[in-house]
């Protein structure tokens, strides 16, 4: 079965480029620009791991991971930001990240994140 993820970024642009490394990889994706839309994607597509962009319009990502987090114990959330501060990583994880990847994003690096996190609930 394909794994299906879900892509949090209000950058159309780092969506399109997360895409491009993604589907070839043999992954599903499906998208949110926002924190709303994506608790609501979230429920509708039932993904096994969201990609998350910290700084987003409205409802930021740990907003969002906090949320995700409070509906579904069991959500697997990669944080991926160009924000590189050590408080923002822990912050992160101590909101329940499975992981940490920083912007730009080099392929290697978050598919080997990625089947880590999904090897990590078998």
């Amino acid at each position: 079965m394909t794994a299906k993820i879900l892509l949090v970024d209000d950058s159309g642009l780092a969506r399109r480029s997360m895409r491009a490394i993604l589907e070839p990889a043999g992954y599903q994706v499906v998208e949110a620009e926002d924190g709303m839309s994506a608790l609501e994607r979230y429920f509708l597509e039932k993904p096994d791991l969201v990609l998350l962009d910290l700084v987003m319009r409205g409802m930021n990502g740990l907003d969002v991971l906090t949320k995700l987090h409070e509906l579904d114990g069991a959500a697997r959330v990669v944080v991926v930001s160009a924000d590189i501060q050590d408080s923002s990583r822990e912050m992160a994880e101590s909101g329940g990240a499975s992981g940490f990847v920083t912007k730009p994003v080099e392929r290697a690096e978050i598919l080997k994140v990625i089947a880590d996190v999904l090897g990590a609930r078998a």
